[in-house]
């Protein structure tokens, strides 16, 4: 819902409050009860049984009584049930599809998915594992005033392990999309909830990039070392993996295909959708928000290298660049307010890094060099055009995930009985329900 580590405090689902998201967490899925005593029974040793089954309704329990909240507990309990899983999704094991699992919403409590196939267990695994993380990133990120003088501010500290939090939640979703999305035939993933599909989790590894670089450009910003193409750089940057999360989710509208690939259009294209898919349109309407702070930051520090220029037709096309950055300020001041008041309502917290310093200057040097240059915008109307933004290489990629080992209770030579044969597992099943 994009408010995952903000909305439930730890030990229960009680206190409600409107959150603050700094970090866009969509929709936490569950793991809801599910029988893996019987479909294993006598397939493999009944102690490996009873250990799949105790790990998975651990974390059942600990997710519903914390609201997802526990992010330690959850995660290392996650990481030691996917050591037990993966064994379920081996060929040579011949159980991939016995086990039906269901997963729920967090907020609606609604079952959205069961499905008899372990590799859609392990995908629902390793999303909830990324969804945490982003949560985590985003409890960092909201500020908070531990001197008691009622300024509340973000530690340079929990700023970088933020950025460590993103890099490793995208690289979790960049493992679901190429690693094991290819594992569940085509039949079962239609069943998928949309804000499951691989363009859907794309797109969120994507804008785990960007808001690793929105952090980095704060960090640029409060620096006295770094230069204005470090900061262009960065706010260009930034501007590119939010235009890649829009082109990401074409899938909503085929339209959007033939758009330009950071067209400020795709932008005014995707504003007139109307997604009721759970919390896509909450989605959508964070994506357009720092779309447009991106942009706005962009157009400006782009502005003041044009305007270090001597000819008049830089300090046009700087003029030009920062009244852009303005009216794009300004309608992401209207786009964070959208995304705040729909539903589920969140609240934004107090204006950090770039956007701090950005909300103060872009409005003062746009009327200042308006000013300034005024005469010449009259005399050279023919070169009164925006001017394209550089292309950079982008910095940041997404962390490499890797599952853990499988563990040593598979290694069938270490298996003290001998286990039923899937035949006779399935004619056993079959009498148990006609008896």
């Amino acid at each position: 819902m994009g408010c995952g580590a903000s909305m439930y405090p730890l030990g229960g689902r009680e206190k409600k409050s409107v959150p603050e998201v700094v970090v866009y967490v969509p929709s936490m899925r569950l793991p809801a009860h599910a029988d893996l005593q019987r479909p294993l029974r006598g397939l493999i040793p009944q102690d490996l049984v009873d250990r799949l089954a105790c790990l998975r309704n651990q974390i059942v329990l600990v997710a519903e009584d914390t609201g997802g909240s526990a992010v330690t507990e959850l995660r290392r309990a996650l990481e030691e049930y996917l050591s037990l899983l993966i064994g379920l999704t081996k060929k040579e094991h011949g159980l991939e599809g016995l086990v039906e699992f269901k997963w729920k919403n967090l907020e609606s409590g609604r079952q959205e998915n069961s499905v008899a196939n372990s590799w859609f267990e392990l995908l629902s695994v390793i999303h909830m594992i990324a969804m945490l993380t982003l949560s985590e990133a985003n409890t960092l990120m909201i500020p908070k005033d531990r001197s008691g003088s009622g300024i509340r501010v973000v530690s340079s500290d929990c700023k970088r392990d933020a950025v460590d939090l993103l890099l490793k939640a995208s690289g979790c979703l960049v493992f679901c999309v190429r690693e094991i999305l290819a594992h569940l035939p085509p039949d079962i993933k239609k069943t998928f909830s949309k804000d499951f599909q691989d363009g859907v989790l794309e797109a969120i590894s994507i804008q785990a990039l960007g808001q690793g670089t929105e952090i980095q450009l704060g960090f640029a910003v409060e620096s006295q070392k770094a230069s204005l193409s470090v900061k262009r750089r960065l706010a260009c940057e930034q501007l590119i993996y939010f235009s890649q999360v829009l082109s990401s989710l074409t899938f909503i509208v085929s339209q959007l295909s033939s758009l330009v690939f950071v067209s400020i259009q795709a932008y005014h294209f995707l504003s007139g959708l109307d997604m009721s898919n759970g919390h896509g349109k909450k989605h959508l309407c964070f994506i357009k928000w720092k779309f447009l702070e991106a942009k706005a930051a962009a157009y400006y520090y782009h502005g003041l290298i044009l305007d270090k220029g001597t000819e008049p037709a830089c300090h046009v096309s700087a003029v030009c660049c920062f009244l852009a950055a303005d009216g794009l300020l300004s309608e992401s001041k209207k786009a964070c307010l959208t995304f705040c008041l729909t539903a589920p309502v969140t609240r934004s917290p107090p204006l950090w890094g770039a956007m701090k310093h950005l909300h103060q200057k872009i409005p003062e040097v746009a009327s200042r060099k308006s000013q300034m240059y005024g005469y010449l915008l009259e005399e050279e109307k023919a070169l009164q055009a925006l001017p394209d933004l550089p292309d950079f290489q982008l910095s940041l990629a997404p962390d490499d995930y890797v599952l853990p080992e499988i563990d040593p209770a598979w290694d069938r030579n270490k298996w003290g009985v001998h286990s039923q044969p899937l035949k006779e597992h399935l004619k056993d099943s079959e009498d148990e329900t006609g008896a």
